[in-house]
């Protein structure tokens, strides 16, 4: 995600960094040549289009634009859902700590052994929905037998967890936590269960295809068809007028698409490096070390986390 202070009205008007512009820029170079060639031909040859009425395209862009809304505001909703749901990680995490410094003061093993685990699986719940390798993320934070079976795992984040689970209920058993307290530190457990849970299913369930592709294409349509409607009455302001009502709706199309998945590494996508960073600052400080590595901040060209 790019991280940036809001920039003054001149600089908003040359942004690129963080714009969707790259990522039209292909679609509007054929919708501005277009408009280009028909306002030539319409120049060399007077009268050769004729003026058609604003009505149909008026019509077509409003309904156009309330669709394109909408699937704006879903993917949006997906984009926050994804952002909330690593919020309750982060809020389980800070608990699980918090509780394990006040139950285990004594039993550093212990808790070093818990937190380092919700540590990795933090990163390992990043590097998964990024289809990167989950066992290579989750591996330096686990006990060598743990790291060493994570290959045949097919899901080696609830690997991690179970072996915390596994932890408390040893502690259950032996008498050094009683039920309710169990009961609580296993609620810390499942909250970041539910995490992955929900993460998985914004990853693993897109919006439905036919609806894209409808919209895509209706946006192609309207795009291609203005300047043929406009070069009539238009002249030489064709092309500036298409490009700008291209924009608007190629821009509101694809930025739907790039929020549609908000874990990968484009400049909207949420910070999952930065917040895995984060909670792993957290629990090695909550455990006592003093040699923490760093937050992930912006610099002054906008790093991209």
């Amino acid at each position: 995600m790019i991280l940036r202070p809001r920039p003054g009205a001149f600089a908003l008007l040359f942004a690129l960094r963080g714009s969707i512009v790259p990522r039209i820029a292909g679609r509007l170079c054929v919708v501005a040549a277009l408009s280009t060639l028909l306002t030539v031909a319409d120049l060399s040859h007077p009268h050769l289009f004729v003026q058609v009425p604003a009505a149909p395209f008026t019509f077509m862009g409003l309904a156009l634009s309330i669709f394109l809304g909408f699937r704006t505001s879903t993917c949006y909703a997906r984009w926050w859902e994804a952002r909330r749901l690593w919020g309750r990680l982060i809020a389980a995490a800070r608990d699980l700590a918090r509780d394990a410094g006040a139950l285990f003061p004594n039993e550093a093993a212990l808790r070093r052994r818990l937190l380092y685990r919700v540590a990795g699986f933090a990163q390992g719940l990043a590097a998964q929905l990024r289809g990167e390798d989950v066992a290579a993320a989750l591996r330096p934070w686990l006990p060598v037998p743990e790291a060493a079976a994570l290959g045949t795992l097919r899901n080696p984040l609830q690997a991690a967890l179970r072996a915390c689970a596994a932890d408390l209920a040893a502690c259950r058993a032996e008498g050094r936590i009683g039920e309710v307290l169990y009961v609580r530190l296993d609620g810390h457990l499942s909250a970041l269960t539910e995490a992955q849970t929900g993460c998985e299913g914004i990853r693993n369930t897109p919006t439905p295809f036919a609806y894209w592709l409808l919209l895509n294409r209706t946006a192609w349509l309207f795009c291609l068809l203005l300047p043929f409607g406009f070069v009539g009455s238009l002249g030489l302001a064709t092309p500036v007028v298409v490009i700008i009502l291209a924009y608007t709706f190629f821009g509101l199309d694809e930025l739907a698409d790039e929020l549609e998945d908000p874990f990968g590494r484009a400049a909207n996508d949420l910070p999952l490096d930065a917040l895995a960073r984060m909670v792993e600052i957290e629990l090695r400080e909550a455990l006592g070390e003093a040699e923490l590595p760093e937050p992930m901040r912006p610099d002054a060209r906008f790093v991209l986390l």
